[in-house]
């Protein structure tokens, strides 16, 4: 992952004071891409960027500009169909690198604001036209890729990879939404991303999935592409396994050759991290073992990672519980990844939001809930897994991708049917996506239940964390948690201790809107928990609420 930083204001000649302050933001996120920096700076606006080299590693520095130099680009994102274009006879352009975002500059030329509706990837990047002396600025549709504004007492607008970047900074601040772009002409961004899955009626009657598992290899096989030794992240539940044995599958060509050429790195190395025993290490273990992948096995003590909470929330940026409770070990497992050089990994997020994977699915009444329920889950992804699995690798500038959140790939699987994707008493969650890679697993794991990822580290993590939160919080500051932290106001002792480490970091409410705030019952939405009367009465975010459908791996 890359980081950017880009100031604008067409009505104020900036200084050379304003290029050093957004040097000084721009330092902020080097941890995202310490390989390169970068920066460009004119009379009204200011593009910097910290790179991490993925593809295109000689000439693909940033931020980028087109041919005339009217256009300056700075990105932190991977363009999948970039290839597309390059081939196609239909952008008459002249590269100057081989870099994949450097795609986004005819397709600008060519659409203009459309351009986003061309391209799959996952992205985040600010365009200055220096001849019309304005912008363009854009996210991601489910918001892989991080992105924030905020604007100073000036009208001074200001962009940024990460929040940190922009406290103190700017006098208003908040998440540059997913799926939506913005320009110097518009007072805010303006959705983009509107498919026809999202309304029930317009999919109910669905019934193709036979072409599923060819769908998802296509995905990976997009994502895939790289210049630098890669990995994937094998927690042994059926997402990631099933992401791990198709990178398995076309790992031995080059993906960019179109399959032709030997692949620069064919050795595939996979990470599991847990507690000694904890139930993901020994799954992972086993699919490790069928596939024949370099695996590697990170252990970490319940005392490092409470030690880690205060940088965990620091580069994550959340105080919300599920979050911090996930982002801990993974955070734990980049650090790892970082140091056996490997600087891209594949992971499996994303499977549970559309097949309706998480154990409260269970409890959805018919099919449109249950649709529309999974649609809410992939609207929030941002503030939730792809937030986890971004911020915790960038820590260490390392590269997550997720096929499962592939443009094509969503687009397919969420015009299944979902009564189809139901559980029901003889078919597991997540069964159609199970029945689909069928022979690609043991048995034991193609089939294994669902656990989240907080849970399946080892239980004794939450229960640690939770015990260390009652310690840490005395009853007193609990009581007068409505005076203390009035916007948002923490729902627990857990959440408490996590908001207190927060507002040393990110201050103000306008930080803390940043960070959502609802109730949950295994990582559901807050409308899903009237579909059990027991849902009403509980907060816990953990699989193992549900229990009756739970079962403990051990």
């Amino acid at each position: 992952m890359c980081g950017i930083v880009a100031i604008y204001n067409n009505q104020i000649k900036f200084d050379k004071d304003m290029r050093s302050k957004c040097l000084e933001m721009s330092k902020k996120v080097r941890h995202r891409g310490p390989d390169w920096s970068g920066i460009y700076s004119t009379d009204n606006a200011i593009l910097a960027h910290e790179r991490l080299s993925i593809v295109d590693i000689k000439s693909g520095r940033q931020p980028l500009f087109s041919n005339d130099e009217n256009i300056i680009l700075t990105v932190n994102g991977e363009i999948y169909n970039h290839l597309d274009f390059r081939n196609s006879s239909k952008i008459d352009y002249k590269y100057q690198t081989n870099s994949d975002c450097e795609v986004i500059i005819p397709l600008y030329k060519k659409y203009g604001c459309e351009l986003v509706n061309h391209i799959n990837g996952i992205f985040s990047f600010f365009i200055y036209n220096k001849f019309e002396n304005s912008f363009f600025v854009a996210r991601d549709p489910i918001g892989v890729i991080p992105l924030y504004m905020g604007n100073d007492d000036n009208g001074t607008y200001y962009f940024s990879s990460e929040m940190k970047c922009l406290v103190g900074k700017c006098s208003k601040i908040k998440e540059f939404p997913p799926g939506h772009y913005m320009t110097n002409n518009d007072n805010n961004p303006i959705k983009y991303y509107n498919k026809d899955w999202m309304n029930y009626d317009n999919i109910k009657n669905n019934n193709s999935k036979t072409d599923l598992r060819e769908s998802l290899e296509d995905a990976v096989k997009r994502q895939l592409m790289s210049d630098v030794p890669f990995g994937v992240l094998l927690s042994g539940g059926l997402d990631s396994s099933v992401i791990s044995s198709i990178v398995k599958k076309f790992s031995k060509k080059r993906i960019e050759s179109n399959q032709e050429k030997d692949a620069w790195w064919p050795q595939i190395h996979s990470f599991a991290v847990g507690l000694k025993g904890s139930p993901d290490l020994i799954a992972a273990s086993k699919v490790s073992k069928h596939l024949g992948t370099i695996h590697h096995e990170i252990h970490f003590t319940i005392q490092e990672a409470l030690d880690s909470l205060e940088d965990v929330i620091y580069y994550l940026e959340t105080y919300d519980v599920t979050t911090v409770r996930a982002s801990t070990p993974m955070y734990l497992m980049g650090r790892y990844i970082k140091s056996m050089g490997v600087k891209m990994v594949l992971s499996g997020e994303g499977a549970d939001e559309i097949f309706g994977g998480y154990l409260y699915f269970h409890k959805a009444p018919n099919a449109r809930e249950f649709h529309e329920e999974t649609v809410r889950k992939i609207n929030k992804l941002h503030l939730f897994d792809c937030l986890r699995a971004n911020k915790s690798l960038s820590a260490w500038g390392v590269e997550g991708r997720v096929p499962f959140l592939d443009k094509e790939f969503i687009d397919y699987s969420m015009n299944i049917d979902p009564k189809l994707k139901m559980i029901r008493s003889d078919k597991i969650e997540k069964h159609i996506l199970r029945d689909s890679f069928n022979g690609y697993l043991p048995n034991d794991i193609l089939w294994r239940q669902k656990e989240q990822f907080s849970d399946g580290v080892g239980y004794s993590w939450i229960d640690s964390l939770k015990e260390h939160a009652e310690n840490s919080v005395s009853d007193k500051d609990y009581n007068n948690r409505l005076i203390i932290f009035p916007v948002n106001t923490p729902k627990s002792k857990e959440e408490f201790l996590f908001r207190r480490i927060f507002e040393k970091h990110f201050p103000g409410d306008d930080c803390a809107l940043c960070v959502p705030s609802s109730k949950s019952v295994a990582c559901s939405t807050e409308e899903a928990l009237k579909w059990d009367k027991s849902f009403l009465d509980m907060n816990d975010p953990s699989g193992r609420s549900i229990k009756k459908v739970h079962k403990d791996s051990y």
